[in-house]
């Protein structure tokens, strides 16, 4: 989670990306890069989940992959996941979208193993780092699926199947022309909430306000949610402080946490 986070739908990724769907799923031919027309909502239209950023895998990601991949890899399949066969027990199971180099992710499965852990992530070298921290703190309780997590949802997750779901640090898009490009969107957290089994929870984190703001108005307006807070949320304890996140703070910058309740 080092830098920015859920970056696996918005950025950083090194393959090309897939089309995220409407709530009401376009044919799979629907062009992935039409210019919104009239007054549809730009999630109404095919986009990508994120787009290309270079990266180069060190040595040690690469001996992750080779050594660690084989069992803790899910491959994408256009298919309900069988959670018990692909963690080996059945157990509450979170998803996470975007951990970055997995730096919290790995802290949080270690302070959580009751859980299953979900994580969807399509940059290489931040796959390879949480498989290397996979190996090194031997956790158990991690899968990754190196997929478009709007995939993930729509075809391996079915209703009610999650415990929770964390987004930490997507991509803001700080311009104002740029804000439609952000992932927390009405369509989206609705498909969230969808497979978050009742008292199940969403938790996002942003360092930026206007998206703070965002997120704040998006899960409040989805009625299948309800705010455990009067507002933000105190950051819980399990979601740790990053390098990034620390170096923020220092220069001033406000770091905001909102966490909701599927009713």
């Amino acid at each position: 989670m080092g830098g920015r986070m859920a970056r696996s739908l918005q950025s950083a990724a090194v393959t090309p990306s897939s089309p995220t769907d409407l709530p009401s799923d376009p044919p799979a031919d629907a062009p992935a890069g039409d210019k919104p027309t009239g007054e549809a909502h730009p999630l109404h239209r095919r986009l990508k989940s994120f787009v290309k950023r270079g990266g180069r895998t060190t040595e040690g990601q690469a001996r992750a992959y080779e050594q660690f991949g084989p069992r803790f890899l899910l491959p994408y399949r256009a298919e309900a996941l069988d959670f018990a066969a692909a963690f080996g027990r059945q157990a509450p199971t979170v998803l996470e979208i975007g951990f970055g180099m997995g730096e919290a992710t790995a802290h949080i499965a270690a302070l959580m193993p009751e859980k299953n852990f979900l994580c969807c992530e399509v940059h290489e070298p931040g796959v390879g780092a949480l498989l290397k921290r996979i190996g090194e703190q031997q956790l158990q309780n991690i899968r990754i699926c190196a997929h478009d997590a709007v995939d993930v949802l729509d075809h391996m997750l079915p209703p009610a199947s999650l415990a929770g779901v964390h987004v930490f640090f997507p991509d803001p898009w700080h311009k104002t022309r740029h804000n439609k490009r952000r992932l927390i969107q009405p369509p989206f957290v609705r498909k969230l909430a969808d497979r978050l089994a009742p008292g199940g929870y969403l938790h996002c984190a942003t360092d930026w306000q206007p998206y703070a703001e965002q997120m704040l108005e998006v899960l409040s307006g989805e009625p299948l949610l309800r705010n455990t807070a009067e507002g933000y949320a105190p950051k819980p304890d399990y979601r740790p402080l990053t390098k990034f996140e620390n170096r923020g703070l220092k220069l001033g910058h406000g770091v905001w946490d909102v966490v909701f309740e599927r009713r």
